[in-house]
């Protein structure tokens, strides 16, 4: 806004808005029974004293993965697998050929060594990686209990052929036992430019963090309503927050890795 008058820019910045909110409210409606059905065994686990893992295996999708992990206000039961492989930090091009490489994503899962009464939330934007197939595949075939967040949409239109795909051609939320539906457009971009060519502004990260922070809200309301008190990270940045957190850190220094 300038001189208190909108700019283009304003109303483009507005529409992103509008997709963002729109999306987010579809999430909500749309996905209830599914998250809903998903919260009740992840409060099963907590309750259990189980850990809640959680995987975002490609680019961007690794950071719905940290979206829930050592987070104020997150479960401290939330082990995120942190892998260097896909991360951008380890360079972009070189993410991205990792997580189209098929075998990677089984290695990845064997060397957590999960199995049997473990639980294992899967985050892709899109749901057709390579490495998050063989992530799903191996994880499924050690008795892992598997959820997945992803893109229906997405996923079923993209082409079979596309090089990102798994050999195999499949879908995550073919492969989890419970799928949430994140409604991410194809292309993932929400925002048209006149004179540009190509649409900007992805949508897939609010998407993402907006269904895994309902996911934990109806896990902690589970909990509550059968009398368990969940432990939840306290920010270390406010006052009283590391001696909060200190009451619980032996119950989870040598069970989540990545701590």
């Amino acid at each position: 806004m300038l001189n208190g008058e909108l700019t283009d820019a304003d109303a483009l910045c507005a529409s992103y808005l509008a997709s963002t909110t729109d999306l987010m409210q579809r999430i909500l409606t749309e996905e209830r029974t599914a998250t809903d059905k998903a919260a009740a065994r992840l409060a099963d686990q907590i309750a259990a004293d189980r850990l809640i893992h959680i995987f975002g295996p490609g680019g961007h999708s690794n950071l719905a993965a940290q979206e829930v992990f050592f987070r104020a206000g997150g479960l401290m039961h939330v082990s995120a697998i942190l892998d260097e492989g896909t991360l951008l930090s380890n360079g972009a091009l070189r993410s991205m050929a990792i997580e189209h490489t098929p075998g990677y994503g089984k290695v990845v899962i064997a060397n957590q060594r999960l199995g049997q009464g473990d639980l294992l939330v899967l985050v892709n934007a899109y749901g057709i990686n390579a490495a998050l197939i063989d992530a799903a595949m191996e994880a499924k075939a050690r008795g892992v209990f598997l959820i997945g967040i992803s893109s229906r949409e997405h996923a079923s239109n993209t082409s079979p052929e596309h090089p990102a795909r798994h050999p195999t051609r499949q879908n995550l939320h073919e492969l989890v036992d419970i799928a949430v539906d994140t409604k991410v457009p194809i292309g993932d971009a929400v925002v048209r430019v006149p004179g540009m060519s190509q649409d900007i502004a992805a949508i897939s990260t609010f998407a993402n963090a907006f269904a895994l922070n309902c996911l934990v809200i109806r896990t902690v309301s589970k909990l509550i309503e059968r009398g368990i008190e969940p432990p939840v990270w306290r920010s270390g940045n406010a006052p009283g927050g590391d001696e909060a957190n200190a009451r619980f850190i032996a119950n989870f220094h040598n069970r989540v890795r990545a701590l």
